[in-house]
């Protein structure tokens, strides 16, 4: 098996109703090691973001890189917005949300748990979701991601372009999940 599962009889110049018939479909998206800089990152065989669930996982990746080096972060995140770049006021909403709370990203690889920290097993694996309401309409899709930290899914909306690529219009992984073991005051 490759490092990426392709999504099946996905054609990207009218991917649309492939994917609208699609139903709870869920994607494992495997990096077998985490890229060192944002170049590397554009470089990755899911960057070519040719399918929303990839465009999904790499969300996860990038926001990892805030607490080491937050402009490789952004430089992520642009190149997964596309044509509309993270502005001041997303770049501020991004840094509140990660006040003291470096682990949250971390939380949505696979093996990430609350009790060991949100250290996530290798190769890292982030597994994304569709559900029958994640098509609503033709040039987007919501998708889901588990945190090993939360109760309730966590949604990553995508939007395809003119050029065929999925890019990153919204997300909603940065909300608060259960502190990590190591940071517990009564354990």
């Amino acid at each position: 098996m490759g490092l990426f599962d392709k999504v099946k009889n996905m054609n990207h110049t009218n991917s649309t109703p492939a994917v609208k018939n699609s139903v709870c479909k869920t994607k494992r998206i495997v990096f077998e090691k985490l890229p060192a800089d944002a170049l590397e990152f554009r470089n990755l065989p899911a960057a070519a973001l040719a399918d929303p669930f990839d465009t999904a996982a790499l969300t996860v990746l990038a926001f990892c890189f805030y607490s080491e080096n937050k402009e490789e972060c952004f430089k992520m995140l642009d190149y997964l917005r596309g044509p509309r770049p993270l502005s001041v006021m997303d770049k501020q909403f991004i840094a509140d949300r990660f006040r003291d709370k470096d682990y949250v990203p971390r939380s949505y690889f696979e093996g990430a748990t609350v009790a060991n920290n949100y250290l996530p097993a290798e190769p890292y694996t982030v597994v994304v979701s569709d559900n029958p309401y994640s098509y609503q309409n033709e040039t987007y899709a919501t998708l889901y991601v588990r945190s090993g930290g939360a109760d309730s899914l966590r949604s990553i909306q995508l939007r395809l372009a003119k050029d065929g690529k999925w890019y990153l219009w919204e997300q909603f992984i940065l909300a608060d999940i259960r502190q990590p073991e190591c940071l517990n005051p009564w354990a």
